[in-house]
């Protein structure tokens, strides 16, 4: 949680903004401080520049779910586009702006992944996880949500999927299949969706609008009036690790 205050406050760092309006953190990971000390290696050791970086960081700050939607929308029109999302998805996110095979330009690890795209029915439903580390489709979807990268997310989902989708408030019935599909360093999936009933008739425009980020990734399904992810609050561990798996406020 502390990572998502420092993302949220990272704007008070420039342009002379008061410092002591952004939102304090106590610590910052060991996987901060892990990039920290690499990035700062590979300038020193001329593998890149600190203006690559910052060209690097504005360009992946910039990403968002916006072209995973309108891919989305338009296969739910057009059924010659949906055939080709299947048959060639690198090609198939080119037609909605996204270059796939370089999508970034600067030959990073977000360039030439394979991408797949997983169709959930009536009758089965997918759900994407990378439970190794947080392997996410960033040039379709943007960023991955902090949930999507906590360990607890990406151990439980593989395991009881329904339980935790219940928890998201997806309630999915028996009948129908669950399937987790697991990321790699090279392999990104993204979910289409069923179209919801009651969307007859709408453009490409109006069905983007309801496709949000967490229907691709399989924890919601998009409904009419529906734009936006509902919000995940994060709880605290009622058995943090530092307490030796007591309960919190027990006694050592």
């Amino acid at each position: 949680m502390a990572k998502k205050q420092k993302n949220d406050g990272h704007d008070h760092q420039h342009g002379g903004h008061d410092h002591s309006a952004a939102p304090m953190v106590d610590e910052i990971s060991d996987f901060e401080i892990l990039e920290l000390a690499v990035r700062e290696l590979s300038i020193e050791k001329g593998l890149f520049t600190a203006e690559d970086h910052r060209v690097f960081s504005e360009w992946n700050d910039a990403r968002s779910p916006a072209a995973g939607s309108r891919m989305v929308a338009k296969a739910w029109t057009d059924p010659a586009y949906k055939e080709r999302i299947f048959a060639d998805p690198l090609a198939a996110s080119k037609e909605v702006g996204v270059d796939w095979s370089e999508p970034s330009g600067f030959g990073t690890t977000s360039d030439y992944m394979h991408l797949t795209v997983l169709e959930s029915t009536p009758t089965l439903h997918y759900v994407i996880v990378c439970t190794l580390c947080s392997c996410y489709p960033r040039p379709l979807l943007g960023h991955s949500p902090y949930w999507y990268r906590a360990p607890n997310y990406r151990r439980r989902i593989v395991r009881w999927p329904r339980q935790v989708l219940a928890e998201f408030g997806l309630i999915i019935p028996p009948e129908v299949e669950v399937r987790v599909e697991d990321s790699n360093a090279k392999s990104r999936f993204m979910v289409l969706p069923v179209r919801p009933a009651g969307t007859e008739g709408w453009t490409e425009e109006q069905l983007a609008a309801i496709v949000t980020r967490d229907c691709m990734i399989g924890i919601a399904l998009p409904r009419p009036g529906r734009t936006s992810d509902d919000p995940r609050p994060v709880h605290k561990a009622s058995r943090p690790v530092q307490s030796g798996g007591r309960p919190t406020g027990a006694a050592p």
